[in-house]
């Protein structure tokens, strides 16, 4: 049977369930970038987010996809 882990930004894991409406109930209490993965799958992300303008988060943070990504690929990534 799956096992959904919520992971903190730091690989802290937060809580586990079999149920991964469960597992995203959890990453919207925890209230910051997470991951959530059953070990194949990853999903990341600041859950309960409405939306994401211009990189930006509804509370003003900045937002960038890239910033889950590990150094190899940061180092791969083109600038413009």
């Amino acid at each position: 049977m799956i096992m959904w882990e919520v992971k903190d930004d730091e690989g802290y894991v937060r809580g586990k369930n079999k149920d991964l409406n469960i597992a995203m109930e959890m990453a919207k209490l925890i209230d910051e970038f997470v991951t959530i993965t059953d070990g194949t799958t990853e999903i990341v992300g600041k859950f309960g987010v409405d939306a994401v303008e211009e990189k930006i988060l509804p509370d003003g943070k900045s937002y960038d996809w890239t910033m889950r990504r590990d150094d190899t690929h940061r180092k791969s990534r083109k600038t413009l």
